[in-house]
């Protein structure tokens, strides 16, 4: 299923509506860091292995589009 997922820096939670995310990172977007964290929150989120996530958009962008399998 693919989501659309918006990224707030600076926060510490998830929330969903419909097929949008909303998950806030403490991870500067430096090096991927965000990215990684918003795949770890988003598996835990689903309670699915890190694996089945993948960002297939706006890997640069606060806004993305993940997919999870």
């Amino acid at each position: 299923m693919k989501y659309k997922v918006l990224v707030k820096l600076r926060k510490d939670f998830i929330k969903a509506d419909g097929d949008t995310l909303t998950v806030g990172v403490m991870s500067t977007p430096k090096n991927g860091a965000a990215n990684k964290e918003v795949v770890g929150k988003i598996a835990e989120y689903f309670g699915v292995p890190k694996s089945r996530v993948k960002i297939i958009a706006g890997r640069a962008s606060k806004m993305k589009i993940i997919e999870v399998t």
